[in-house]
């Protein structure tokens, strides 16, 4: 089987040729894709806590330090002690975060625009069913146990 031919390669030629894009319009602004998708996850008024954030862009704790610490230095976040519970640490947004946060909106939604405009809904209806359903599958972590026992 040709490498063209299989599922995880057209996955993961279409996430590079995405990931790509992103951070080709993100260099216009003085970012990347991995800054503009962590402030879009990273509530415009009340803050996310630090320790949600990882899991919600599947980034391990040592990738995420560096990222925010990184954002911070270009003033896009700070940090702030959580007001209910003052051992937790939440990651607030300043006023140029939250600017560069709509820019990072605004390139997601003009993206999933033209998709949209190209792609008939049906045929992106079956697309998501088929990514969810291979998510799905890999969750299940089933893959593998027959064909190794």
């Amino acid at each position: 089987m040709k490498p063209e031919e299989t599922i995880d390669f057209n996955i993961k030629a279409a996430w590079h040729a995405i990931a790509r894009m992103y951070n080709q319009q993100a260099l216009k602004y003085g970012g990347t894709m991995s800054v503009g998708f962590a402030l879009l996850n990273i509530h415009s008024e009340e803050g996310t806590p630090a320790t949600k954030i990882g899991p919600l862009m599947g980034l391990e704790t040592r990738s995420l330090t560096r990222l925010l610490k990184s954002m911070e230095e270009k003033g896009l976040i700070y940090r702030e002690a959580d007001k209910n519970d003052k051992r937790s640490i939440r990651i607030c947004l300043t006023k140029a975060g939250k600017k560069n946060r709509e820019k990072a909106r605004e390139t997601v939604l003009r993206f999933n625009e033209a998709v949209r405009e190209q792609i008939p809904g049906q045929k992106l209806n079956t697309f998501f069913e088929v990514v969810q359903g291979i998510n799905k599958m890999i969750e299940r972590n089933q893959i593998y146990e027959t064909v190794f026992r």
